[in-house]
């Protein structure tokens, strides 16, 4: 594959939306959609040479790769990145966008488009940290499909888990339903428990379920039998290479020579 295309310049972006809704599409069990998430041009590029089919940004990597702390990224600031990285490559691209970082639906579509990605993942957290009303929130992602009508990939990401509510799995399954309704193409309950991905996949009928993927948890083709059609890493890609950039630092250090390739 070429990691050099220019603008993502493989077909319209209705075409790249359309490649990227029917990634979704027909999967067997065991074989989910895996979508890394590349922080920055190279990681990017990397990621499309290994031969995956489109990338999914997270907005928690592309803050660590700016220096800012996850959630305080500017919103000029991660509409550049995700620009540089829809650039470097030609597979469509979606886009960890947060909450939408107070946009109205028109603007934020808008603002999408101009980055070149063709997906948008928005989460139920607010501003202030806390998780929105379910209805609320359900009415601003309908906002936001009517404004971008089928050329955008709408992930809805619910973030029941991550917030400590006392029943998870049921204002989970609440929440879900209701994103569905309002016109996702894909439900994210982040960090649900591999447990309750059967339920959640029965109650979203034939609309994809994104899980996930954490060390030492189920394999992809596992988390596809539980009901995922979607596996996503958030910033974990990132603090892995992190880690092994840490190890050749520390060699570096050492004294140790750059191991022959």
């Amino acid at each position: 594959m070429s990691g050099t295309a220019s603008g993502n310049g493989s077909g319209s972006g209705e075409g790249r939306t359309a490649t990227l809704r029917a990634l979704h599409l027909g999967r067997p069990a065991d074989d989910p959609l895996v979508l890394p998430g590349p922080w920055d041009a190279v990681s990017a590029r990397v990621f499309e040479a290994a031969g995956f089919p489109a990338l999914a940004t997270p907005s928690a990597g592309i803050a660590a790769s700016l220096g800012h702390e996850d959630g305080a990224t500017p919103a000029a600031e991660m509409f550049a990145a995700v620009a540089r990285i829809v650039r470097a490559v030609s597979v469509p691209v979606t886009a960890d966008l947060e909450g939408g970082y107070g946009l109205a639906p028109a603007e934020l579509v808008e603002r999408v488009r101009e980055s070149g990605a063709v997906g948008v993942n928005l989460e139920d957290t607010g501003p202030d940290g806390r998780l929105q009303d379910p209805r609320a929130h359900a009415d601003r992602l309908a906002e936001v499909r009517a404004a971008a009508g089928p050329g955008l990939f709408l992930n809805a990401r619910v973030d029941t888990y991550i917030r400590g509510v006392a029943e998870p799995a049921a204002d989970a399954l609440v929440r879900a339903r209701l994103y569905a309704e309002a016109g996702a193409d894909c439900v994210y309950p982040i960090a649900a428990p591999p447990a309750d991905l059967p339920a959640l996949r029965a109650a979203l009928g034939d609309l994809p379920l994104n899980a996930l993927a954490l060390p030492g948890g189920p394999s992809f083709a596992e988390l596809g039998r539980l009901g995922a059609t979607r596996v996503t890493f958030g910033d974990g890609l990132l603090l892995r290479a992190a880690r092994d950039l840490s190890a050749l630092a520390t060699g570096l250090r050492d004294g140790k020579a750059l191991a022959q390739e």
